[in-house]
């Protein structure tokens, strides 16, 4: 009976922990008002959320089962995919452009991947690429 306490103590710890984090990445999910902001929310402190709860599945599967490490895989998978998403959620922010206003490129090259038209004012402005 006393073997059992110290892994359900870390267990309802790493539970408590997973369920803060991710109640906090939901409330500023829902109450940042911009994309570039928004995006924090779910890949910061939802990950650590739902980290902490499958860190919480292994103790409880190595304390009271044969143990697995399935959480291991979901893990890697989710902190590999996590900074990727963000990414695009910020490109897509970007070349729309209703986020924020985009700063002037250097006068020699553009500004990441956004293309600059030639009329955006500067004289030096580099010339649009012709697509198509």
């Amino acid at each position: 009976m006393t073997g059992t306490v110290i892994p359900e103590i870390l267990i309802a710890i790493c539970l408590l922990m997973g369920a803060l984090f991710m109640l906090v990445g939901s409330f500023g999910l829902l109450k940042l008002d911009s994309p570039m902001k928004r995006m924090h929310a779910p890949t910061k402190a939802s990950t650590l959320g739902v980290g902490a709860l499958l860190l919480a599945s292994m103790l409880h599967s190595f304390a009271f089962d044969d143990g697995s490490l399935h959480e291991i895989l979901i893990m890697a998978f989710l902190f590999v995919t996590a900074p990727i998403s963000a990414n695009f959620i910020a490109k897509v922010a970007i070349h729309r452009g209703r986020d924020m206003p985009t700063p002037e490129p250097p006068k020699d090259q553009t500004w990441s991947t956004l293309d600059v038209p030639a009329e955006t004012g500067s004289p030096d402005a580099p010339e649009a690429p012709v697509r198509g």
